[in-house]
C-alpha cells in the first residue's frame, strides 16, 4: 500500500501515448482523441512507429527518442509488448503508466499471472506505479485530463469515482453527463496488479479537490490494506460503495475462481466489513448519486423518524410505505405542532398526523409556514417536502417560498418535486439553493435512510466501547497445549471435551462433558458426572448425531444409559452402515428451563480471515437462518452491535413472561471467541451451538473446533489489526513510581480527556502550535483515542492515582506513511511529570517501535523556541534544521539505518 508516486498519475505535466495509430477502432488513437479533446496543457507525446502524425500531433519512433521524460505513459501496446515498454520507460523515468492494452482475453489464467509477474518485476512500484492492465483510463476535470477510453467528457467536481468494472465506469459517465453532475477523478482500475482500491482511498482522502469518494467494487484482495485505507478515508469525506452482491456472488463462485484464481466470497462479509469502515453502502447507481448529493449538505441526521408534508395524499403514503419498509420510521407530531398547523390550515383542511396533508390549493407561504413548524418538532430528525402538480398551485413559487424560508434553518429537509417541466424547474430552485432535491419520493426517502445509516456508520466508527471485564484473564497457554497436542496427533479438529476445555480456559461457562469408546465407559462417565445426562454418537461419517436418532437426554439411570447407547447403536448399524462409530459423548444435562438457545461461531473467509457469526440456535437453526456476521477484533459496543442484528435480540430483552437474557454476558462470549481466534491462530473454525442465554448468563452446550497448522502470527489473518498487547511493559521512574507504557485504547477516552485538561497553556500552545481550546468533544477525542495501529501508534504512560484510578501521564504518537517510509511522531508529557524521565522513556518507545516495524524516517516539527524539545531529540540521534516554509517551526529528523538500540 502506497501513494509514492500518485501524483504522477493524477497531477502529470507530461503524457506520452505508447502504441499510438491512426486507425479510428485502436485504443492508442481514441486515448490521443480523448486527451486532445479534453484540452490537457503539457506536453502530449504519441509514441508510434507507423505514423508521422496522430491526432495533429507529430509522433516518436520509440520512447528511448521522446524529447522529455513522461510523468504518466499510457500504453496501449500490446499485452505481449508491454514488459519491454515499461523496461524504456523505467530507463527514461517515468514514474507512473496506464495499461490498456489488449491481449487478456486470449490467455490462460497461468499465461496472464506470468505476464503480470514479468510487467511488475520490471516496474518495481513504487518506481513506476502501474494502472492496470485491461484498464479504461482515468479523468481528472481539474486538470483537463482524459486519459481514458471514454466516449464523453465531464466536467470538474467535488466527487472521485473509482471503478472495478469498465462497463459501469461508461455507465456512470454517461448518468453524470445526463445529471450535470462533475467529477474530481474516475479511474477505472483494470485488473489491478498495482494500484488498489487502498492506494487510491490514501490518495483521494486528503485530496482537497475531492468531497466525496465513490466506489464501484466487486473484489478486494488485501483485506487489511482496505480496510485501513477505507477507515482512514472515510474519516475525512464521505465514502459510498455499491457492490451487485448475490448475484455477483454466484457468478464469481462459478468464474472467478477459473479466471484470476481468487476465491468465493460472501457477500454479507462484504457488507459488514463497508459498514465497519465507515463508509455507506447503497444499492444502485441512482442511490449512488442521491446519497452524494444529500451527504455533501452541512445539515445531518441522527435518527430514522422522518415527517412528511405534501400536497398529495396518495404521494404522502407512497413516501410513508418506502420510509417503513426502509427501516425508517413515522415521525410523530407534537401537540405544539398539530396546534401551530391548525392554526395556519384550519384543523379541518389537513390530516393532523403524519404525513401532513396540506390543502391543493395552499400558496407558497402556507407551505413555508407549515414547514417552519414542522422544522420546530424535535420529534423528527429530518422532514421531506413534497409538492404534486396542481394548477393552483405554481410548482416555482412554491419551491421559491420553501427556499427562502429555509435560509439559516439547521435541520434536514429534503425536498420531492413530482412531474417535469415546471417541477423541473423547481427542482433547479432547490440545486441552486444546495437544498437535497429528487424526481420521486422513493428516492428522497431513499437518501434519507441512506444519510441515516451513513451517520450511524459514523458513529460507530468513533464509539467509545464499553471496557471488558477487568477480570478477564484467559489462559492461554492451556488451549494452546490442547491444541498443539492434537496437531501432533494428526487431527484436524477437536473432541468435545477438548474444545469444551479451550472455551472453560477463555472463561465460557461449559456443561462437563466425557468421552467413552463403549457403553459401560458411557455408564461409568455418567456416574462420575451425576445424573441426569445426554448420550451423543460420536462418527465422523455423522456430523450431526439427530439425524441418525443419535441424541438421547434427560438419561437418569445405569441402566437407561446402557439401554440407550445399545438403542443408538443399533439405528445407526440399520441407517448408517458406512458410517465408523468412534463411541459416545456423555455429558451432564444443562438444566436451563426458558433459556434461549443462540449459537456462535468462527470460520476463516479467504479474503477478510476470521469471521464471526451470532444468532438464534438449536436444532433448527439452519431453518430460522437468523444470524449477522462482524468481524474481529470486538468490543463490547460491537458485540452488541452484532447481536441487535438478529430478530432473536428482541426476545433476549424480555417477555411478560420471561425476565432478559444477560445481554452483557452474551456479548462478552462473543468476544471470548474473538479473542480465542486471535490467540490460537491453529484455531480454523468454532461452533458453539447450543449456547443457552437467560438471566443467570450464558452455557455451552455443545462445542466444535477445527484446527490446522499455521506458523505465524494470529492477528496478521485479520482484516483489522487488534490491541497489539505484546507492546506494554512497566516502568521505573526516578521516583521510583512503577508505571505502565502501553498503547492506546478507544477505552481511554475519559482519561485521555482528563489528561489534556490537565497540560498547562504553554504545554498544549507547544504541543499544537498555538493557541488551542481547552474543550475537546467526543469526535475529537475518539480521534485521538480510537487508532488503526496499522497506520499510527500512540504509546500512553498511565498509572494510578492515590485513590487507585487511572491516570495518563504521557503520550508519544506517530503516524505512518502508508507504504512506511516515513513516520512522523509527537509527544508531550503532564506538566507536572517533568523532571521524571518519562519523555525519554515514551521516546524510546517510539523510536524502538518505528525501527522494528522498518520504517525508513522518523521526522517532527516543533516550535523555535521549545528547546527542550530540540535537546531531547539530539539526546535520540535527529538532525535539527531550520523548517523552510516557516522560520518560527524547526524540523527534526533521524534515519532509522542509524538507530542502534
Amino acid at each position: 500500500m502506497s501513494v509514492t508516486n500518485l501524483e504522477y498519475l493524477f497531477k502529470p505535466k507530461s503524457v506520452a501515448v505508447i502504441g499510438a495509430t491512426n486507425d479510428p477502432r485502436n485504443a492508442g488513437n481514441i486515448v490521443m482523441r480523448n486527451i486532445m479533446a479534453g484540452g490537457f496543457l503539457g506536453p502530449v507525446m504519441p509514441v508510434s512507429s507507423q505514423a508521422e502524425a496522430i491526432a495533429g500531433v507529430l509522433t516518436h519512433p520509440s520512447v528511448r527518442h521522446l524529447p522529455k521524460t513522461p510523468d504518466l505513459a499510457v500504453v496501449c501496446s500490446p499485452l505481449d509488448e508491454v514488459p519491454e515498454v515499461i523496461h524504456s520507460l523505467r530507463e527514461r523515468g517515468t514514474r507512473a503508466a496506464v495499461l490498456m492494452g489488449a491481449g487478456f482475453a486470449s490467455m490462460s489464467y497461468e499465461e496472464s499471472e506470468d505476464i503480470k509477474h514479468t510487467i511488475l518485476s520490471i516496474a518495481k512500484p513504487p518506481e513506476i506505479r502501474i494502472l492496470g492492465p485491461k484498464s479504461l483510463g482515468l479523468m481528472v476535470p481539474s486538470m483537463n485530463l482524459n486519459a481514458s477510453l471514454a466516449h464523453a467528457r465531464v466536467e470538474p467536481g467535488k466527487v472521485a469515482f473509482i471503478s472495478q468494472s469498465d462497463s459501469l465506469f461508461a455507465t456512470v459517465l454517461d448518468w453524470a453527463i445526463d445529471k450535470g453532475v462533475g467529477f474530481s477523478h474516475m479511474v477505472a482500475l483494470g485488473s489491478r496488479i498495482d494500484v488498489t482500491f487502498a492506494d487510491i482511498l490514501d490518495y483521494l482522502g486528503s485530496d482537497p479537490l475531492t468531497r466525496s469518494i465513490m466506489l464501484y467494487v466487486e473484489s478486494i484482495r488485501d483485506a487489511r490494506e482496505f480496510m485501513s485505507a477505507a477507515r482512514a478515508a472515510s474519516r475525512n469525506k464521505p465514502v459510498l460503495v455499491i457492490r451487485p452482491g448475490q448475484a455477483l456472488d454466484t457468478v464469481l463462485a462459478e468464474l472467478k475462481q477459473r479466471e484470476t484464481g481468487e476465491a468465493p466470497y460472501s457477500d454479507e462479509i462484504y457488507d459488514v466489513a463497508f459498514r465497519r469502515a465507515g463508509m455507506l453502502r447503497v444499492e444502485d447507481i441512482d442511490g449512488l448519486f442521491d446519497a452524494a448529493q444529500t451527504l455533501s449538505t452541512p445539515r445531518q441526521v441522527f435518527g430514522r423518524k422522518l415527517a412528511i408534508l405534501t400536497n398529495g395524499t396518495s404521494a404522502g403514503i407512497l413516501a410513508a410505505d418506502r420510509l417503513l419498509v426502509g427501516g425508517g420510521e413515522m415521525a410523530p407530531l407534537s401537540d405544539d405542532t398539530v396546534k401551530g398547523i391548525d392554526a395556519v390550515l384550519g384543523a379541518s383542511n389537513w390530516s393532523r398526523a403524519n404525513p401532513v396533508d396540506i390543502p391543493f390549493n395552499a400558496d407558497g407561504k402556507a407551505y413555508s409556514d407549515v414547514l417552519k413548524l414542522l422544522i420546530k418538532d424535535k420529534n423528527s430528525n429530518g422532514i421531506l417536502a413534497m409538492h404534486v402538480p396542481w394548477t393552483a398551485q405554481p410548482d416555482v413559487e412554491v419551491a421559491e417560498a420553501i427556499r427562502d424560508s429555509l435560509k439559516r434553518v439547521r435541520r434536514m429537509v429534503l425536498t420531492a418535486w413530482l412531474g417535469s417541466g415546471q417541477a423541473g424547474q423547481a427542482r433547479e430552485v432547490f440545486r441552486n439553493a444546495g437544498i437535497p432535491t429528487y424526481e420521486t419520493p422513493s428516492q428522497a426517502v431513499q437518501a434519507f435512510l441512506y444519510m441515516a445509516e451513513y451517520l450511524h456508520n459514523q458513529e460507530m466508527l468513533i464509539e467509545t466501547p464499553d471496557s471488558l471485564p477487568t477480570d478477564f484473564f484467559p489462559d492461554t497457554a492451556r488451549a494452546r497445549k490442547v491444541v498443539r497436542k492434537a496437531l501432533e496427533t494428526g487431527r484436524e479438529s477437536l473432541t468435545e471435551p477438548e474444545a469444551k476445555d479451550i472455551l472453560a480456559a477463555y472463561g465460557i461457562p461449559v456443561v462437563e462433558t466425557r468421552i467413552a469408546v463403549s457403553a459401560k465407559e458411557a455408564v461409568i462417565a455418567a456416574d462420575e458426572l451425576g445424573y441426569p445426562v445426554a448420550l451423543k454418537l460420536r462418527s465422523p461419517q455423522i456430523p450431526q448425531p439427530y439425524d441418525v436418532g443419535g441424541v438421547l437426554l434427560d438419561l437418569e439411570t445405569p441402566e437407561r444409559v446402557w439401554e440407550g447407547a445399545a438403542s443408538i447403536l443399533a439405528r445407526c448399524t440399520r441407517e448408517r452402515p458406512d458410517a465408523y462409530i468412534e463411541g459416545f459423548t456423555v455429558q451432564k444435562m444443562g438444566r436451563r428451563p426458558g433459556a434461549h438457545e443462540l449459537y456462535v461461531s468462527a470460520h476463516l473467509d479467504g479474503i477478510f480471515g476470521p469471521v464471526l457469526q451470532f444468532g438464534h440456535g438449536g436444532m433448527a437453526r439452519e431453518m430460522i437462518q437468523d444470524q449477522a456476521l462482524t468481524l474481529p477484533p470486538l468490543s463490547m459496543s460491537l458485540a452488541k452491535e452484532l447481536v441487535s442484528r438478529t430478530r432473536i435480540s428482541t426476545l433476549l430483552k424480555g417477555t411478560p413472561s420471561h425476565p432478559p437474557a444477560d445481554i452483557d454476558d452474551i456479548c462478552l462470549t462473543v468476544i471470548q471467541i474473538s479473542q480465542l481466534i486471535v490467540d490460537v491462530p491453529q484455531i480454523t473454525a468454532i461452533d458453539i451451538n447450543p449456547l443457552y442465554a437467560d438471566s443467570e448468563g450464558v452455557l455451552a452446550l455443545d462445542a466444535k473446533i477445527d484446527i490446522a497448522p499455521f506458523d505465524g502470527e494470529g492477528e496478521s489473518r485479520l482484516a483489522i489489526r487488534p490491541y497489539p498487547r505484546e507492546l506494554e511493559e512497566c516502568v521505573t521512574l526516578k521516583s521510583g513510581r512503577q508505571i505502565t507504557l502501553r498503547p492506546i485504547r478507544p477505552e481511554d477516552e475519559d482519561t485521555h480527556r482528563a489528561f489534556l485538561a490537565s497540560l498547562s497553556d504553554e504545554d498544549l500552545r507547544l504541543r499544537f502550535f498555538g493557541v488551542v481550546q481547552r474543550e475537546f468533544d467526543h469526535k475529537d477525542i475518539a480521534r485521538f483515542t480510537q487508532i488503526d495501529y496499522d497506520r499510527e501508534m500512540a504509546f500512553i504512560a498511565t498509572g494510578l492515582t492515590e485513590r487507585g484510578e487511572p491516570e495518563t501521564l504521557g503520550v508519544m504518537r506517530t503516524n505512518t506513511r502508508p507504504d512506511n517510509t516515513e513516520a512522523e511522531f509527537a509527544i508531550v508529557v503532564r506538566s507536572d511529570m517533568k523532571g521524571e524521565g518519562l519523555g525519554s522513556m515514551l521516546f524510546y518507545k517510539g523510536i524502538q517501535y518505528t525501527k522494528e516495524r522498518g520504517t525508513k524516517l522518523l521526522t517532527g516539527q516543533t516550535m523555535l523556541e521549545n528547546k527542550a524539545m530540540q535537546g531531547l531529540s539530539k539526546k535520540f540521534g535527529f538532525e535539527i534544521s531550520p523548517d523552510p516554509h516557516d522560520q518560527d517551526l524547526v524540523d527534526m529528523t533521524l534515519d532509522m539505518d542509524t538507530v542502534d538500540l
